[in-house]
């Protein structure tokens, strides 16, 4: 028997706590009502169809709800999202009610067939998507507008009714994957499937490249380190370790993407069918109607947002960097008073002077970093992109973009102005270390001391108030709801992307690089793992099948990074000498060698295949069996037919010659 949405019944005996929902302090009874019957409601009525209780406190306020769901929804909300699951057959395949008894491990009475962090993403796509259908205002806030098609849940937040949205810890679970994770120091792989079953695929797949980005280093500063200690000044002896590094950057980014693949259809997730993209809940306009759709959603002006784009957001960000290159001379000016201090005393405290300039410079970076990142943050919500994707990519390219110039623009100027290699040496090992400790300190020590701080004030205050000290539900969520919120792995992989420039664009002038990221590494790693489980909210989980726009950042910044050795090899004094009567042939020469490196790395990217050939087997037998089961549907037509054949036999075609 088939079931539908309105057959769910929304009462359940056991119910389990999901997520929470903490509204103001003082919001209306009438707005309480309405939202609160708008998440309990049929599906057919444009409710949510979820359970909902209030969480009662001992002073009696009811501001905060436990939102969870009955096992029948969850299934089918699961098959709504495209999750997809472990077949009997050891196949992946996206998971439907009708076929529910061909997934492993699948039995009506079997609650844990779904984890706690996918029945939490489902929670947060129903809730996500309650729309307004006839209400023209939030009840009991006339001044909170609403129109058919507009988010309410957007709507409650904008508006400060809504406080937030957040997904419970399970206790137990959290306590032994801190203890597999983090617990004990020891040299291993992280229990990555256990990440992802806890907090997701998007914060898994980060943790999984930290750690292959790590065990990557190692070669890098196995062999930087002899180069540093024994070869020093010799330059041309720097030719095989550049070389060997930029082809180094190549494969591990392409042995990466297969690395991923196999993880994500490991996981589900490189099958997840992406739905048609819906407007962001950020996003506002006139109401209209969609010519794609034909659902009724806002409707902005693309002119409008090309002007705000183009008129204020590039030539602010244009400002930004022309502040950035201003700073960057401050400090040249800071460090030539460093140096002729030094030539006038001649002591230890003239020599630590030198580095006082560059580690000042590497602060005020960080914190010119921090703040550009808020106001990118606000100019992209202004620009009022209609998709979340375009939204992360505008915002991304302002932030990667202004980051590039403000750490590595005074490294280029002293490499190819001022022509200082050993200030070069310098600048690069201060920047790196400095930025490292900053990071360190600001991401993980300092949340981690706030947050033990409060807890202890509050296990006081519980003991003064004579109740018990375990954590039941309510204190738990009344600790929760006091953690800081993950904001997503952005700031995690721009600080490996900045990383992996520091490594990379001058390799040859500072070997040890590789050694003290692999260092860094190796603690952000347990300090990551902490954050996550003991400073943070537990954020919700977010399919995904790889590191998005990431990777095409770190494969550009492999390629600058041929540009760079090739010109600083090109420099020195031994290669000079090679060419001592023609500067021309000295520069026809490094920039021949630099475009056989770039082709080099083309050719391995091409010829190493993204996925591996066991992978691309069985997504080709997948959409081999959707094709015949889709042609045996009675209202499948001869031309449909055709149609679906003819592209086939190309996919075909084009999966032979890959392999």
């Amino acid at each position: 028997m088939k079931e539908s949405w309105s057959s769910l019944d929304t009462l359940e005996t056991n119910f389990r706590p999901l997520v929470v929902i903490e509204l103001a302090k003082g919001t209306k009874e009438e707005t309480i009502e309405w939202f609160t019957k708008r998440i309990v409601d049929k599906k057919a009525n444009g409710g949510a169809q979820l359970l909902i209780k209030p969480l009662v406190t001992e002073n009696g306020d009811e501001n905060i709800y436990l939102v969870g769901a009955s096992h029948l929804r969850l299934l089918l909300g699961a098959e709504t999202v495209g999750l997809v699951k472990e077949c009997n057959d050891n196949s992946m395949r996206a998971f439907t009610y009708s076929s529910r008894k061909t997934f492993k491990d699948f039995a009506d009475d079997n609650q844990n067939f779904l984890t706690m962090s996918e029945c939490q993403y489902i929670i947060k796509h129903e809730l996500e998507n309650l729309r307004a259908k006839d209400e023209k205002m939030i009840p009991g806030y006339p001044q909170a507008k609403l129109y058919p098609g507009k988010s309410i849940v957007r709507r409650l937040l904008t508006n400060g009714i809504l406080v937030q949205i957040f997904p419970l810890h399970d206790r137990e679970e959290l306590k032994k994957l801190r203890h597999t994770w983090y617990g004990q120091v020891k040299i291993g792989y992280q229990p990555l499937d256990e990440i992802r079953c806890y907090f997701g695929e998007t914060i898994a797949l980060y943790f999984g490249f930290l750690e292959y980005f790590t065990f990557a280093l190692i070669p890098m500063a196995v062999i930087g380190i002899p180069y540093y200690v024994f070869a020093w000044e010799d330059y041309d002896k720097y030719v095989m370790f550049a070389t060997f590094n930029l082809l180094w950057s190549t494969v591990i980014l392409e042995v990466w993407k297969r690395i991923c693949a196999v993880m994500t259809y490991r996981w589900g997730t490189l099958l997840m069918k992406r739905q048609f993209e819906e407007p962001r809940p950020g996003f506002h306009g006139v109401l209209g109607i969609n010519p794609v759709t034909g659902r009724e959603e806002p409707v902005y002006s693309s002119i409008k947002r090309q002007l705000r784009i183009y008129l204020v957001s590039v030539p602010f960000v244009c400002l930004c960097l022309y502040f950035s290159l201003y700073v960057m001379m401050i400090y040249f000016n800071l460090e030539q008073w460093a140096l002729d201090y030094h030539e006038e005393n001649k002591s230890s405290f003239s020599s630590l002077m030198l580095y006082v300039p560059s580690i000042i410079y590497a602060v005020v970076i960080e914190i010119m970093n921090r703040i550009y990142r808020y106001a990118a943050e606000f100019l992209t919500s202004w620009e009022n992109h209609r998709l979340e994707s375009s939204y992360q990519n505008h915002l991304i390219l302002k932030v990667l973009v202004f980051n590039f110039l403000n750490c590595f623009a005074s490294l280029f100027y002293i490499a190819f102005v001022l022509f200082d290699m050993k200030l070069l040496r310098q600048s690069l090992a201060t920047l790196l270390i400095t930025s490292q400790i900053l990071n360190q300190f600001a991401e993980s020590l300092l949340p981690y001391w706030l947050q033990k701080r409060h807890m202890k004030k509050m296990k006081k205050r519980m003991h003064s108030l004579k109740m018990d000290t375990d954590l039941s539900l309510v204190e738990q969520v009344n600790s929760e709801k006091e953690m800081g919120t993950y904001f997503g792995t952005f700031d995690d992989y721009l600080e490996l992307f900045l990383q992996f420039g520091y490594v990379s664009l001058f390799s040859c002038v500072y070997p040890l690089a590789a050694v003290f990221a692999v260092l860094n590494n190796i603690t952000e790693i347990y300090s990551d793992a902490l954050k996550m489980c003991r400073v943070y909210k537990r954020p919700f989980a977010e399919p995904t099948a790889n590191i998005g726009v990431w990777q095409l950042a770190f494969e550009t910044m492999s390629v600058i990074s041929v540009v760079t050795n090739c010109i600083l090899i090109g420099m020195s004094p031994q290669v000079n000498a090679l060419f001592p009567d023609s500067k021309m042939d000295l520069i026809l020469t490094v920039a021949l060698v630099e475009h056989l490196l770039l082709a080099i790395k083309f050719v391995m990217a091409f010829v190493i295949p993204d996925k591996p050939r066991d992978i691309q087997i069985k997504l080709a037998k997948l959409e081999f069996e959707s094709l015949e089961a889709l042609k045996k549907q009675p209202e499948w037509t001869a031309c449909g037919r055709d149609a679906v054949e003819s592209c086939a036999r190309i996919q075909t075609k084009s999966l032979l010659f890959t392999l």
